[in-house]
């Protein structure tokens, strides 16, 4: 009888695990809700790309700052110094307001503000991966203020990847 017990708590051990399922990962290949990708160009020759100095890019109403550099452990971390950005935009909301502060803590620091109206989609990926939303601009970008910023348009109302160019920005 004991030979039984032990012989069916091993057939009921070994039917436990067919009923597993593989592993389900997100693989970092893919895709994922974009960002906006900003260049800033010249005012006065429009063609040549222009490294913002010392830009703060803060979440309008907040004190939440996008992040430049990582390994930064101080203010530095979030000083952009360079021609590109990626922006993200909110996906719980169909508007996003960011603060644009040029040369932030600096001689001739100016604010201005971007806002970004937008309709939004979601795309299932899987179950791992959740969602992923992806915008339209329905409204060209507005500045509130005009201190640095001269000028703003919409390469792209499609907000689909990253690997293009959806506002220029010309300082």
């Amino acid at each position: 009888m004991k030979k039984y017990s032990i012989i069916a708590l091993m057939v009921l051990f070994a039917v436990s695990f067919w009923n597993c399922e593989k592993d389900d990962l997100c693989a970092e290949t893919t895709p994922t809700t974009p960002r906006v990708v900003i260049q800033f160009y010249n005012n006065v020759t429009p063609t040549e790309l222009k490294p913002v100095t010392d830009l703060v890019i803060k979440e309008f109403g907040t004190d939440s700052k996008l992040v430049s550099n990582e390994a930064a452990t101080d203010d530095a971390r979030y000083l952009f110094n360079t021609s590109t950005v990626s922006v993200p935009l909110r996906t719980d909301a169909l508007e996003t307001k960011f603060n644009f502060i040029l040369n932030n803590g600096g001689t001739g620091e100016a604010t201005d503000v971007l806002t970004f109206t937008y309709t939004k989609k979601d795309t299932y990926i899987s179950r791992a991966c959740g969602y992923k939303t992806t915008f339209e601009i329905t409204n060209p970008t507005a500045i509130s203020t005009t201190n640095w910023i001269q000028s703003v348009t919409v390469e792209n109302v499609k907000i689909e990847n990253e690997d293009e160019t959806h506002i220029k920005i010309y300082f």
